[in-house]
C-alpha cells in the first residue's frame, strides 16, 4: 500500500502539471498525442467492438494522432460478434499493415485474435486480455490502470463522508466479466477492506455500462426502503443514470455522493451542476496517442522499450488516470 500511494501520488502531480499545459488534460503528454513523433510510411488498422461513447472517443483519438503523426490509419466494421472480428484481422494480416490496434470483442479470444493476425503486432486497447495472451513488443496492451480508478472513487467517497468505519453502499458494476468492471469493482472492496472500514453494499448489481438501466435499476433499489450513504458506478453512463433517477425522485444527488469514471463531457457536466460529485479522468485522448506512439516504435525500432508510460516488462503502457472533483471538471474536456 506503500509503494502504490507513492505512485499515485507521483501520478497526480504529472497529472496536475498536464493539465496545467493543456485544456485537453494529461492524453496530451503523450508524444504521438502532439504530433512530435514521425510515423510516415506506418500503416496500422484498428479493429473495434461496437462502440459506445467512450469507444467511440478512443477510437476517433487513434484515427487524430494517426493524422497528425503522418501514419496511415484505416478502420474496420466494429465487430459485434468473434467470428467477425477474427475474419476483419485475418483478412488485415494480408494488407501489409505495420500494427493492428485492437478493441476486442472478448478478451479471452486475444489467441485466436493473434494467430488471425499472423506476424502482423497487435496493441490491445480499452479491453485488457490476461497476461498470458502478452507479449514485449508483439502482443501489448495500452490503457488505464483500472484498480486505480476503483481506489480513487472508494478513497473520494470515504474522505466526503468524514471517514466512517462504516458504510453502507450502491455499487453498480458494468458489464459482466468485462476485465474493467471486475478490476474497478475489486479496488473499491479492496481498498475498504485494506483500510479496515466496514461496507455493506446494501444494492450491488450490474447496469451494463448504460445510463436508462441504471436509472431503472436504482428506483427498484429505493422501493426497498434500505438507507444508503453513497452510490459507485464502473462508469459515467451509469452514475448520470443515478443522478436522473434522483431527480425524478425528488432526491436530492448534492446530498448523496455518487460517483463515476471516464471524466465523459456529460460526467464533468453534471458535477459542474451538482448531480454527480466525482469521476476518474480515463482519457480517451491519451490512450488513442499511446496506441499510435506504440505501434510507430515498433514499425520502426521493432521495440516499444522508450515509448511514454510502458512497463517494465513491455507488455503494458498504462496511462494515467486522475481524479475529479468539481474544482478541476471544468478543465478536463
Amino acid at each position: 500500500m506503500k509503494n502504490r500511494s507513492l505512485k499515485r501520488a507521483i501520478t497526480c502531480i504529472l497529472i496536475c502539471v498536464m493539465l496545467g499545459v493543456s485544456a485537453a488534460g494529461c492524453g496530451s503528454s503523450t508524444g504521438g498525442g502532439s504530433g512530435a513523433i514521425d510515423g510516415s510510411g506506418v500503416k496500422v488498422f484498428f479493429s473495434t467492438i461496437t462502440l459506445d461513447d467512450f469507444k467511440e472517443l478512443v477510437m476517433n483519438s487513434v484515427i487524430d494522432a494517426g493524422s497528425k503523426s503522418g501514419v496511415t490509419v484505416d478502420v474496420g466494421e466494429p465487430c459485434g460478434s468473434v467470428d467477425a472480428q477474427v475474419a476483419q484481422i485475418r483478412e488485415a494480416s494480408t494488407k501489409g499493415y505495420d500494427a493492428i490496434i485492437c478493441n476486442p470483442v472478448d478478451t479471452e479470444t486475444a489467441l485466436q485474435l493473434e494467430v488471425a493476425a499472423g506476424d502482423v503486432p497487435i496493441i490491445f486497447t480499452n479491453s485488457q486480455p490476461d497476461k498470458a495472451y502478452l507479449e514485449a513488443d508483439k502482443y501489448m496492451y495500452v490503457g488505464s490502470y483500472e484498480r486505480d480508478a476503483g481506489y480513487y472513487q472508494a478513497e473520494y467517497v470515504w474522505n466526503k463522508l468524514g471517514k466512517p468505519s462504516h458504510l453502507n453502499l450502491v455499487l453498480f458494476q458494468g458489464q459482466p466479466g468485462h476485465p474493467a468492471a471486475i478490476a474497478r469493482t475489486k479496488a473499491i472492496k479492496s481498498y475498504y477492506k485494506t483500510n479496515g472500514i466496514d461496507v455493506n453494499f446494501v444494492f450491488n448489481d450490474t447496469a451494463y455500462w448504460d445510463t436508462q438501466k441504471a436509472c431503472d435499476e436504482f428506483k427498484i433499489f429505493i422501493k426497498t426502503g434500505q438507507s444508503y450513504d453513497a452510490v459507485i458506478c464502473n462508469n459515467d453512463s451509469m452514475a448520470l443514470g443515478v443522478v436522473q433517477a434522483m431527480n425524478e425522485l425528488g432526491i436530492d444527488p448534492a446530498a448523496i455522493p455518487v460517483v463515476g469514471i471516464d471524466a465523459t463531457v456529460d460526467g464533468c457536466k453534471s458535477i459542474l451542476e451538482g448531480g454527480m460529485q466525482f469521476t476518474v479522468y480515463q482519457s480517451a485522448v491519451g490512450q488513442g496517442a499511446s496506441c499510435i506512439e506504440t505501434a510507430i516504435a515498433l514499425a520502426k525500432k521493432g521495440t516499444a522499450k522508450d515509448v511514454q508510460y510502458v512497463t517494465e516488462d513491455g507488455l503494458y503502457v498504462w496511462v494515467p488516470f486522475a481524479p475529479v472533483d468539481k474544482s478541476n471538471a471544468a478543465s478536463i474536456n
